[in-house]
């Protein structure tokens, strides 16, 4: 399965935060907000991963990320040139898509809960078409809402419900079979002129081939977009970490947890942070592995 970041749009919401970076480079407490999308990728087993983002906040992810290799991943990137719509990702990724199933993730959203790896993994494992994921929510008529039957096969999606037939949003992570991208090509833009992600999952719907998996007691789900949801990410990160002493989408530990990367590897990678919390937190993580 390959992996599909998109970390564009321009972060109006955020300004003047974001009037000079990019918003998936501020920080959700002790680490890069982009940083959650990805730990949420490497979580589902997903290796070769596409970063999209604009010409102008690519070198400060490169920067960040590199090639992937010191978390024995493959990053590669391509440009958006304007915000077009999420599903014009779809277009884009067509190359590293190739023919094979791949999960979309906007880079503004916070997972966080227990059993994530094993959820994503049973999404992955029987995918035909299209799985969502959703997460109740208290004010339904602000998000794209989802109604599903009793075995979890999608049967409505509707965006901003005036009377929403369940509390379910539908979250920023897809997970796509491989025609999504021929799906995403025949899509007709929208007044804003965008190609709206939620046209492709009517698709699948109309081919009963789309899947709800709920998020439910036990998980977080939050999308950073503003400044108070990033406030609200960063005190929610605090509060885990200090109480917990473990960190939250620590790429370098999902990466040695994960066997992508080995003691030493890790061990080098808190080295050159030593001076932080967040490195010495990777030095004794990779000496306890050792």
């Amino acid at each position: 399965m390959k992996g599909i970041l998109l970390a564009g749009g321009s972060g109006t919401r955020l300004y003047p935060s974001t009037l000079a970076t990019s918003k998936q480079l501020l920080a959700v407490y002790d680490k890069p907000l982009v940083y959650h999308p990805l730990s949420v990728l490497m979580l589902a087993g997903i290796r070769e991963i596409l970063v999209i983002s604009t010409p102008s906040s690519i070198p400060a992810l490169q920067s960040l990320l590199g090639d992937g290799s010191h978390l024995g991943l493959t990053i590669t990137y391509a440009e958006q040139q304007a915000p077009r719509g999420i599903a014009e990702a779809l277009i884009i990724g067509e190359k590293h898509i190739g023919n094979d199933p791949f999960a979309l993730i906007l880079g503004d959203n916070v997972f966080h809960g227990a059993g994530f790896p094993r959820i994503l993994r049973a999404a992955r494992d029987g995918l035909d078409g299209c799985a969502l994921f959703g997460y109740p929510v208290s004010d339904p008529e602000r998000y794209g809402i989802g109604e599903t039957d009793a075995e979890g096969n999608l049967v409505s999606l509707e965006e901003k419900p005036v009377n929403p037939r369940s509390s379910n949003a539908i979250t920023g992570l897809y997970f796509y079979s491989p025609d999504a991208v021929e799906i995403a090509r025949q899509l007709t833009p929208s007044e804003r002129g965008e190609l709206e992600i939620t046209d492709v999952n009517l698709a699948y719907l109309k081919q009963g081939r789309a899947r709800l998996i709920r998020l439910g007691r036990g998980f977080t789900w939050l999308d950073a977009g503003t400044h108070d949801s990033l406030l609200a990410a960063s005190q929610y990160v605090h509060v885990i970490e200090t109480r917990q002493g473990v960190r939250v989408a620590c790429v370098e530990e999902i990466a040695l947890r994960m066997g992508y990367i080995d003691a030493e590897n890790c061990h080098r990678l808190g080295t050159r942070m030593q001076n932080s919390e967040y490195g010495q937190y990777l030095i004794q993580v990779a000496q306890m592995a050792a």
